[in-house]
């Protein structure tokens, strides 16, 4: 059975930084556009950054980008988030997703993968 796990979550000062590793097992995801979505409460689930798979196309929210840096180790069936420069308003819930498309989908309802995601808290 596919499946993706996420670590790499906690509690982190305000300008500190933490990395989202994203694992896969069950099936291969290196044919698979990657991202991750994060859900803060009381808003909408929206996607912080994709990569295809090969790594050439990469996208960023306006709101994380120069913070953010998405990689993937399709040889370890893996994929990470480093977040560096964190704000308050980056506390939510993230979560890692794979997709069957060819290009990034900024629409979670276009991935058919999900975590169960992890608890990021930046404190002001």
């Amino acid at each position: 059975q596919a499946q993706l796990v996420e670590s790499g979550g906690g509690l982190v000062q305000a300008g500190g930084a933490l990395t989202l590793s994203c694992a896969a097992s069950g099936r291969t995801f290196s044919t698979n556009v990657m991202g991750w979505f994060r859900q803060a409460p009381g808003k909408e689930r929206e996607l912080v950054s994709g990569i295809t798979r090969s790594g050439g196309s990469i996208y960023y929210a306006d709101s994380v980008k120069g913070r953010f840096t998405i990689s993937r180790d399709n040889a370890k069936n893996t994929m990470s988030l480093q977040m560096n420069s964190l704000l308050a308003e980056d506390t939510a819930v993230y979560s890692c997703a794979a997709t069957s498309g060819v290009v990034v989908q900024t629409i979670p309802g276009r991935y058919e993968y999900w975590g169960q995601g992890t608890q990021v808290t930046v404190s002001s």
